[in-house]
């Protein structure tokens, strides 16, 4: 059997549809979509231009080969899928829940075209993982609860150098401009168990970072949430830097971890400690997401905090962590945003030297609060604004470069001759440096 795998959307997305093709090749090849037998579209709806762009993507892979059945899950499937099954016959949507055992059918029904000694094959796999079912879109809860199959490790050729493991799917906030938490329900957690035997495997597999993702990864919680004892992100991370502490190859360093996105209000003393602690195992790397710099904006977003929080947030994780580097994501042009309340959101990153800036033109989300008023700002409007977020982010990330060089940092090797550093930034890959591995590299 041959596949394929398309992936849209953010970093959850990607591990999920690394999971459905480690799934996969254990019975079959991995092809372009005009080859494949199967194609897997995991979609995104986070805006309406993330909508768009994932039925182009259906459309395309029913045009690339006439003959493949399309699995179509994901949060756009989530969210509406009528649309995607009246496409074509050969559609089949595929809750995110459900995409595991949808898998395995589909593999049970075909002989398997894997042969012995192929890297794809179960047998030579050097270890296994689990994965926890995401929470369902119609909002119920689902608690945390070993899984019942360990399928391949996402790890080697065809896969990202680094690692992403998900630990927490859904989210219990409602910002005015998402649908997200529509779509995959309300927030659970993985066993904390069940991460870090998924995260040994990858040490012992020669992984060099690991990836934490969650679409509210803050939230992380084993255990009931009023309960003082249950383990949250830090607990989490000190268990992972302990149990893996040795799991590397003699005269390597032991793997890190990166914390792929979390929420101001998430960021307590316990995290912020351990990142001022765990000599750079945890990366002194933030993705902390701003949205907008004006308070008012922020409250019509439904951001529990305001921008003096934040600036608060913020000073205090660059006391306790010098060598830290933020990255963020900032909206341009929600709903009434004033020029004069622009202006703030440009002060504010600038203030907080943000290492990277994500700008978004606002971009309605059917469904939403925000796409229902009236006050909705000019495209063009929109579009100046981001331009001049870019233009500021670059300005930020040379100043931040500039700030860094002569230092050095545990950089992971990547395709193209290229490493990353802890703090997010490319560099040159030493000459002959194995892939997957961490090299010391002058900023």
């Amino acid at each position: 059997m041959n596949f394929a795998v398309v992936n849209l959307g953010c970093k959850v997305n990607r591990v999920e549809s690394d999971d459905a093709a480690a799934r996969l090749a254990a019975c079959g090849v991995e092809t372009p979509e005009a080859e494949a037998d199967l194609i897997v579209v995991n979609t995104c709806t986070v805006t309406g231009e993330a909508e768009k762009k994932t039925r182009k993507a259906v459309r395309r892979a029913l045009r690339a080969n006439d003959r493949a059945r399309v699995l179509v899950t994901g949060c756009a499937a989530a969210i509406d899928a009528a649309f995607y099954e009246a496409l074509d016959h050969r559609v089949t949507v595929v809750g995110k829940a459900q995409l595991a055992d949808a898998i395995r059918d589909w593999c049970e029904a075909r002989p398997s075209q894997v042969s012995a000694g192929d890297p794809a094959d179960p047998a030579n796999a050097p270890a296994a993982r689990t994965e926890e079912p995401a929470g369902s879109p119609s909002g119920a809860p689902r608690e945390a609860s070993p899984s019942s199959e360990a399928p391949l490790l996402h790890i080697g050729s065809g896969f990202r150098t680094r690692v992403g493991v998900k630990v927490q799917d859904g989210c219990d906030n409602a910002c005015t401009y998402c649908i997200v938490h529509v779509a995959r329900g309300r927030a659970t957690s993985r066993l904390a168990d069940e991460v870090v035997r998924e995260c040994a495997a990858y040490a012992r597999a020669g992984a060099g970072e690991i990836v934490l993702t969650g679409i509210n990864l803050g939230s992380y919680c084993d255990g009931e949430r009023r309960d003082p004892s249950a383990t949250r992100l830090a607990g989490l991370l000190r268990r992972l830097l302990d149990e893996t502490a040795d799991l590397h190859e003699p005269g390597a360093f032991p793997v890190r971890f990166r914390i792929s996105s979390v929420e101001p209000r998430d960021v307590d003393d316990a995290l912020i400690d351990l990142l001022a602690a765990a000599d750079g195992r945890v990366c002194r790397h933030l993705h902390l997401p701003l949205q907008a710099g004006s308070s008012k904006v922020l409250r019509e977003m439904a951001r529990p905090y305001d921008a003096e929080r934040f600036r608060a947030l913020v000073e205090r994780l660059y006391a306790a962590v010098p060598e830290l580097a933020l990255s963020t994501d900032i909206i341009a042009g929600f709903p009434g945003e004033t020029d004069a309340e622009f202006q703030e959101t440009l002060a504010l990153a600038r203030a907080c030297r943000f290492a990277k800036i994500h700008a978004f033109p606002y971009s309605r989300r059917a469904g939403t609060p925000a796409a229902a008023r009236a006050d909705q700002v000019p495209a063009e409007v929109k579009a100046a604004r981001a331009a001049a977020l870019r233009a500021l982010g670059d300005e930020l990330r040379a100043s931040e470069r500039a700030r860094r060089v002569g230092t050095v940092e545990l950089a992971l090797v990547e395709e193209g001759g290229v490493a990353m550093s802890e703090s997010y930034f490319e560099l040159p890959a030493p000459a002959g440096a194995p892939l997957g591995t961490l090299v010391k590299a002058t900023m």
